[in-house]
């Protein structure tokens, strides 16, 4: 019996957000100010920003464990209930993943999922638990406790936990900050493969950028509350719209007016930036003269820091013998200007 859950309605508007706030009294900089969103059945969405950019706030929102201040979360056309208004907070449709995990930490691993399912179908409830374990890789961690895993080992019986009950939605907060890489890697490619295998509409919260951009269809980028930007990968790499977007997202290369200007032949407005990654910053025959400062060994290429006339780049260039000290000169394969 294979564990399938797949949604063949067209997609449709499944989460939507008007004009939503959350302030904290004690915290004014804290919450999230006028988000509107949607939210597509199926889709993979990743919330990014640094700490304290309100990411893990509007995840609360999103699944009603918190209340906005101004505006409505609704869900197929629904409003959320916050704390304030169900016993028991959370949408019946949705499961959350907290840090923690939430498991039982002296159950093994196959009671820690089963026990999510009722025992009116014995027979079901053990083929179901056995299919989620196979499809997260946990299988032959059946008979272990919970507090014999790993923190990776440990995310994926919590991941199986919130899907064997077949969620329409599956909210994650920060769900490889316990994994080590290898095990992160894997983790990421089970979890797109299963979003698509199951039809669930999946948000995930990171600080890490590389998480929404290998995983997710949709990004949302916030800063200080606010949503800056939405679009996919490709459009917010492409066209980020402003300096903070780029940085966050591609460790850009940030060059005020004056320094794209003077040194490297731009025309810009004062309240213009340069936006260069540093895959696009190229070492040529002819070019501006920089001086390297830093050598840093990335396997497929090294990423030099570079100094030109006091301003700090960085350079994303194939393997080579590079000296801190040496001159090379430097050209830009392609950029982008942002406004301040």
């Amino acid at each position: 019996m294979a564990w399938v859950f797949l949604s063949l309605a067209m997609p449709n508007t499944l989460i939507q957000l008007n004009q939503v706030s959350k302030s904290y009294p004690n915290n004014p900089n804290g919450g999230v100010r006028g988000i509107n969103l949607r939210i597509q059945q199926g889709e993979f969405v990743a919330i990014l920003g640094e700490s304290g950019s309100g990411k893990s706030t509007l995840l609360k929102l999103i699944y009603g464990l918190l209340s906005p201040t101004e505006g409505k979360v609704l869900f197929q056309g629904q409003e959320i209930l916050g704390p304030e208004e169900k016993l028991i907070p959370g949408h019946k449709h949705m499961k959350m993943i907290a840090q923690n995990f939430d498991l039982n930490t002296y159950a093994k691993v196959y009671d820690n999922i089963a026990s999510m399912l009722s025992n009116t179908d014995l027979e079901g409830k053990k083929l179901n638990t056995l299919a989620i374990m196979q499809a997260l890789r946990i299988d032959h961690l059946a008979e272990r406790r919970a507090v014999e895993l790993s923190g990776g080992e440990q995310q994926r019986v919590a991941i199986a936990r919130a899907l064997i009950t077949k969620p329409q939605v599956l909210l994650l907060d920060e769900p490889f900050s316990q994994v080590d890489v290898l095990m992160r890697k894997q983790l990421r490619a089970d979890l797109k493969r299963l979003s698509k295998e199951l039809g669930t509409t999946m948000i995930l919260v990171s600080h890490d950028p590389l998480d929404g951009l290998s995983l997710a269809d949709t990004l949302l980028v916030l800063k200080q509350g606010e949503l800056l930007q939405k679009g996919t990968p490709t459009e917010l790499i492409d066209k980020p719209a402003n300096a903070y977007v780029a940085k966050l997202l591609g460790a850009a290369n940030i060059l005020p007016a004056e320094i794209a200007n003077s040194y490297f032949g731009f025309q810009l407005a004062a309240t213009e930036q340069l936006v260069v990654y540093p895959y696009e910053c190229k070492l040529v025959e002819t070019g501006i003269k920089a001086s390297i400062t830093q050598i840093h060994y990335q396997l497929a290429h090294n990423e030099l820091e570079l100094n030109v006339e006091g301003h700090v780049l960085h350079a994303q260039v194939p393997l080579g013998a590079y000296a801190i000290g040496d001159y090379v000169q430097l050209q830009f394969s392609n950029f982008r200007i942002v406004s301040n």
